[in-house]
């Protein structure tokens, strides 16, 4: 069985930051997703357009990729990347689920998968914020890396979305 070390700890167990100034740039990407429950009426006023607050998805594709710019300075050891794209998408399912869907690339040294994963956060939590007022039970769940490539680790695709 091989040796599993976290690279964000030293030899005597202290958080760092990962070195990456010998790695090569490739090309990377990832895409990460969040679900939200609301009441169906919620979900109805959102695609009506009749939500007290505006736009709800406008202003969470928004946030999301404000937040996926700004990742590093949310999480302690992420690098600042030159994120090259990001995309916020968001698919209904009537009575009352939305999947957010943040998808980033970039050329670096260092893996994406944060970045996206604050993405589909944000997001989802900025869909929150722009319903609470109608809805204040809406539940948001399964937070997760769907897909990554690119750098030593390989591709990953998540297999089973129920996990």
């Amino acid at each position: 069985m091989r040796h599993l070390q976290l690279s964000h700890l030293d030899q005597k167990g202290n958080a760092h930051m990962v070195n990456v100034g010998d790695k090569s740039i490739t090309s990377r990407m990832a895409i990460a997703q969040a679900e939200i429950l609301m009441k169906p009426e919620t979900l109805d006023m959102i695609c009506q357009g009749t939500m007290p607050k505006g736009d709800v998805f406008a202003c969470a594709r928004i946030a999301g990729i404000m937040a996926a710019k700004r990742t590093f300075e949310l999480i302690p050891m992420c690098h600042p990347l030159p994120i090259e794209s990001v995309s916020v998408d968001f698919k209904i399912e009537k009575p009352g689920r939305v999947y957010v869907k943040a998808a980033l690339k970039c050329s670096w040294k260092t893996g994406i998968e944060m970045e996206a994963l604050t993405a589909a956060s944000v997001a989802a939590l900025t869909v929150y914020d722009m319903c609470k007022a109608v809805d204040r039970g809406m539940k948001i769940q399964n937070i997760c890396l769907v897909e990554k490539a690119g750098g030593k680790s390989g591709h990953y695709i998540r297999e089973n979305m129920d996990e």
